[in-house]
């Protein structure tokens, strides 16, 4: 069994900037490509940005290229998301997953619970 904790969401102003964490931990004898989505509400789930188990390889959604950048951290299967120039359209529960790099979500795995990221106007 793999877990998966997103934390670092919360309130922030348009414009201003948040960088979410991710760990998975358990059964983690393999380093998994990782991926961060997000769904607003009566939305679909969807894609943001992916990470492959390297780090030498990442994937943008147009929505947030240019402003979001994500990375491994040293500990094994740990990943951040950084976003900068946030604007209310970024508002949504933000979920991390493990298990692939795909900007589907079926691709991946093992899902997080979700964090709320709201920006205000």
């Amino acid at each position: 069994q793999v877990n998966v904790v997103e934390s670092g969401g919360g309130l922030v102003q348009a414009g201003g900037s948040l960088r979410l964490s991710c760990a998975a931990s358990g059964r983690t004898g393999s380093t998994y490509s990782m991926g961060w989505f997000r769904q607003a509400p009566g939305k679909e789930r969807d894609f943001v940005a992916a990470i492959n188990w390297s780090g030498k390889n990442t994937y943008y959604a147009d929505s947030v290229k240019g402003r979001a950048t994500i990375s491994r951290g040293n500990a094994r299967n740990t990943v951040y998301l950084q976003m900068n120039r946030l604007n209310v359209e970024d508002t949504a529960v933000y979920y991390c997953a493990a298990g692939s790099a795909s900007v589907r979500p079926a691709e991946y795995r093992y899902w997080g619970q979700g964090t709320q990221v709201t920006v205000s106007s």
